[in-house]
């Protein structure tokens, strides 16, 4: 595995960008798990970057760490997403991603956040950017 999925594969937080309905970005920080070709991400279909992929499947994300040299990586990308709306897909990939998140998924806040999935982000990104310092 090269360094950058290892990387995406390690990290916690992805920021990622959605185009409103007015074209103006929007940014949000996400847990995700990645599987080395795409990255899923759990929401519901209310939230603004689920109502923003339904409607532009276009998208752009980043994960970054270190704010000195020479600890400072990021990979960016720019890609297309699909909204994954299979109940038991849905269940499944959200129940991997927590995973990453919690001990176990009998946490109560895990709980909620399984309750309130009902819909997968699966990117397919198509152009990374990497940078290190």
């Amino acid at each position: 595995m090269n360094k950058r999925d290892e990387f995406l594969k390690s990290q916690k937080i992805l920021r990622l960008a959605t185009i409103n309905k007015n074209k103006t970005p929007h940014i949000a920080p996400v847990w995700y798990i990645y599987s080395g070709k795409k990255i899923y991400i759990g929401t519901n279909t209310k939230t603004q970057k689920a109502k923003n992929v339904k409607r532009n499947k276009h998208l752009a994300f980043c994960v970054d760490i270190g704010i000195n040299a020479p600890n400072i990586y990021g990979v960016m990308g720019q890609g297309n997403a699909n909204l994954i709306l299979e109940k038991s897909k849905v269940k499944t990939i959200a129940k991997k991603i927590l995973r990453r998140y919690f001990k176990t998924l009998e946490n109560q806040s895990a709980k909620e956040l399984l309750s309130d999935t009902n819909c997968i982000i699966e990117i397919i990104p198509e152009k990374f950017s990497i940078w290190n310092y």
